[in-house]
């Protein structure tokens, strides 16, 4: 190839470079990963498909094309996943925002929660969650919380980048920093693949980090955990509201059930599958 390679070529050629890796969204990915190289957006290149590429450029964009043809995620290649609107800075020790937990955000909203509510969210990751529902309720006191010390810092670093201060993020192995006892909703999207699960070596998941995707007890030890001890930190008739598997909503409101939480509910997500189940809880502390 030389400097005078046009961009609908270039295209051409990654999205069959891509699609031999098995991305199911080869096209998307090569025009994305062309966007990052020349700092445009895609109505730019749709309007410039004869554009030439320079050598720099052409070299720089065949090794994105290689990473993803080799698995790599396009977010991490990239550096950036857009999650409710917001665009979030992401790389290799979080998981990668998808869709699917938008349903949390969503059911989260839908709650009949105080006007300055005071929400936890826990193993908050890039803080996708947490920024979202203050981007929607700044009115809201959200602590985010996660064990990994990176994690933590870039989700500060979400936080201030998109300027919504008021969520605080900081270090904590579950509830073992947090001291406020009177939440109206504790969220979290938690580990909850079993570790004998094959999906762990198949697409993204093969590049995330297995301790922000796997947990014990065949997926459900971190549930539990949340379900259980969620209770010492909420006010009265306040909420918990826990993402987990398509197969895993039954055991999720019987653990529920089991803990005293009424008003026990699932709901499905965009797939019409099982993904998002809240409750609440009335004696806190009963």
């Amino acid at each position: 190839m030389n400097s005078n390679y046009q961009l609908v070529k270039a295209i051409q050629y990654a999205r069959t470079q891509i699609a031999q890796g098995g991305s199911e969204s080869a096209l998307l990915d090569a025009q994305l990963l062309l966007q990052h190289i020349l700092g445009c957006d895609r109505q730019w290149l749709y309007m410039h498909p004869e554009h030439p590429m320079t050598d720099t450029e052409w070299d720089s964009y065949r090794e994105l094309v290689e990473r993803r043809r080799k698995g790599e995620p396009i977010a991490y290649i990239l550096g950036q996943r857009e999650f409710w609107s917001l665009t979030l800075d992401v790389n290799a020790t979080t998981l990668i925002p998808r869709p699917d937990t938008e349903r949390l955000v969503e059911a989260a909203l839908a709650l009949d929660l105080p006007h300055t509510a005071k929400v936890l969210e826990l193993g908050t990751g890039t803080g996708a969650i947490a920024l979202a529902l203050a981007s929607e309720r700044p009115e809201w006191q959200i602590d985010a919380v996660d064990y990994s010390a990176q994690a933590v810092q870039l989700a500060q670093g979400n936080g201030k980048r998109l300027k919504l201060p008021q969520v605080t993020v900081f270090q904590s192995d579950w509830f073992s920093e947090v001291k406020q006892t009177d939440y109206d909703l504790i969220i979290s999207n938690p580990p909850y693949i079993a570790a004998e699960d094959m999906h762990l070596e198949q697409g993204d998941l093969r590049y995330e980090p297995h301790s922000a995707l796997v947990a014990a007890d065949k997926g459900f030890a971190d549930l539990d955990h949340i379900i259980s001890c969620s209770r010492g930190y909420l006010k009265a008739q306040s909420w918990v509201m826990v993402e987990h598997g398509f197969a895993q909503g039954a055991k999720v409101r019987e653990i529920f059930t089991e803990k005293g939480y009424k008003k026990v509910n699932t709901l499905t997500d965009y797939a019409n599958l099982d993904r998002v189940t809240y409750a609440q809880c009335s004696n806190p502390n009963g």
